[in-house]
């Protein structure tokens, strides 16, 4: 038995994929949720069981937590009582470290850690996955059955977590960015906005579909689109006269920092 901790948009989106790719059965996940019209919002869309968390915990031998850091110790201390030492922990929360976890649970539960991203709403997630102490070769498999029905995974030493989270999990907001100030300069240009809007988007969906099936390296590909004396190599000179290469790797740093205070507490 399944049980996710958390019933936000990703314990939601977690739900539905498992669903969708058929790894596991209505009858054999349970949510947890805070709110009785959420609960009843997920046995409606679902046809699932939606308890309490120590319930759930109770009776699964599963249990993934997709809440807040913030909420992480207090969620802990409600579960520890019901966490037989043979259930696999799946944490999906930014910045919580296994050792943090391990503190407030039975000795030797095996955890794994987990950092996702938002694409997880369409099957396109890229999840890194990290084994703490007690965890083995099962466990990983294990999470990565879990995982694989919302996207990619990708096993990383949990030293690297925190980068991940910058790069990976806070990654589709940084496209986003950069897609909206691309609107704005088709807008500045002229252009209608709905216009702007579809040309932005077909770019960056075909420059990322190459990116993924070429297998080529993005400068490679860059190249490619930058003729001598062209456009691309004017509209380039720009975006590093203006240092946007420092600062894409300042915020990804700043943003790694933060992951790491969170877990701090």
């Amino acid at each position: 038995m399944i049980a996710v901790l958390g019933a936000g948009q990703m314990g939601e989106a977690l739900i539905s994929g498992l669903l969708r790719a058929g790894v596991v059965a209505p009858g054999g996940i349970i949510a947890a949720a805070r709110r009785d019209s959420r609960a009843d919002q997920l046995r409606a869309a679902y046809g699932i069981e939606v308890l309490s968390a120590a319930r759930a915990a109770e009776r699964s031998d599963t249990l993934v937590i997709t809440v807040k850091p913030q909420d992480m110790g207090a969620l802990l201390e409600e579960i520890s009582p019901k966490v037989s030492p043979v259930s696999l922990v799946v944490s999906v929360a930014a910045g919580i470290t296994t050792a943090f976890i391990e503190r407030r649970l039975p000795a030797e539960v095996p955890i794994v850690r987990v950092m996702s991203n938002t694409p997880v709403l369409v099957d396109e997630a890229m999840s890194v996955i990290s084994a703490g102490p007690h965890a083995t070769e099962e466990h990983l498999r294990r999470t990565e059955q879990l995982l694989r029905s919302v996207g990619k995974v990708l096993r990383i030493p949990e030293s690297q977590q925190d980068a991940a989270t910058a790069l990976s999990g806070s990654g589709p907001a940084y496209v986003y960015f950069l897609v909206e100030a691309m609107v704005d300069a088709g807008i500045l240009l002229g252009m209608p906005r709905a216009n702007a809007l579809e040309m932005v988007r077909q770019a960056v969906f075909g420059a990322a579909t190459m990116l993924r099936d070429s297998g080529e390296h993005p400068v490679l590909l860059r190249e490619a689109v930058t003729s001598p004396g062209g456009t691309t190599i004017n509209a380039i000179r720009e975006l590093e006269k203006h240092g946007v290469r420092a600062a894409v790797l300042a915020a990804i740093e700043a943003a790694r920092d933060r992951g790491r205070e969170l877990g701090a507490g």
